[in-house]
């Protein structure tokens, strides 16, 4: 069941600890799968961990949550090789994809390897919602900050572009992140660019941001737009999504 247009969730949450699990689906995960609009079955959800390697052991953490949420969990492994035989026809077939954190530049390169950069467009423009965390919400965007290539932030700037936007994670707990997309902004490197604090998603409907949602009060957005040479933001108040 698509979506009713290309729709991304990018956020800097969507993930808590469990009660009897290592790891539950906090209130960002079920709205990417209210956004798609099933009903009358088990969501059913991709898990792409390549930004992490694709790491057996959070693979089964994200099982056990989608377990506990009631959704049918596919994963989605490129390590050592793909793990479908239609990798295609898998995640064209999904509700959701949901995209977990990590390396974004590894990421990057190694969808581009095997096509699943051309393969996410398919999805995104039939409908599939496409959304994750960090560096799964960074890849959707033209670029942001990310700290792939060692513990000092550097900018991405080429990105899956599904987005015309830059993109900033973990606005505030990360605090490298604000001056540097305010830096990038304002001398070009990065076009007007959205951003989230810990526990913000923002919402588009194909390329328009349509809302901000959050799973923890008091958290923002930002949009940072260029003004000559200098930076400018706004702050946008994120609707409170209902706990689960």
């Amino acid at each position: 069941m698509p979506a009713c247009e290309p729709t991304i969730l990018a956020t800097s949450g969507g993930h808590r600890a469990g009660g009897r699990t290592m790891v539950e689906f906090d209130a960002l995960v079920h709205h990417a799968v209210d956004l798609s609009g099933v009903h009358g079955r088990p969501p059913r959800v991709m898990y792409v961990g390549t930004a992490i390697g694709d790491a057996e052991h959070f693979t089964a953490r994200m099982a056990e949550a989608a377990r506990v949420a009631g959704f049918d969990l596919t994963p989605l492994h490129l390590f050592p090789m793909p793990n479908l035989d239609d990798v295609e026809g898998a995640v064209l077939a999904q509700d959701v994809v949901w995209v977990m954190g990590g390396s974004v530049a590894n990421l990057l390169a190694v969808w581009r390897v095997h096509g699943l950069d051309r393969i996410m467009r398919r999805a995104w423009e039939s409908g599939v919602v496409l959304s994750g965390v960090s560096a799964g919400s960074l890849c959707w965007f033209q670029g942001g900050t990310t700290d792939s290539f060692g513990p000092e932030l550097r900018p991405l700037t080429d990105a899956l572009g599904f987005l015309p936007y830059g993109n900033g994670v973990h606005y505030d707990t990360d605090t490298g992140r604000r001056p540097l997309i305010h830096r990038l902004v304002a001398d070009g490197t990065l076009p007007t660019s959205h951003c989230t604090d810990d526990g913000v998603g923002l919402v588009y409907r194909g390329t328009e941001l349509t809302e901000a949602v959050t799973e923890i009060p008091g958290k923002g957005a930002y949009v940072v737009l260029r003004d000559g040479d200098t930076a400018v933001e706004e702050r946008l108040e994120p609707r409170l999504l209902p706990g689960v």
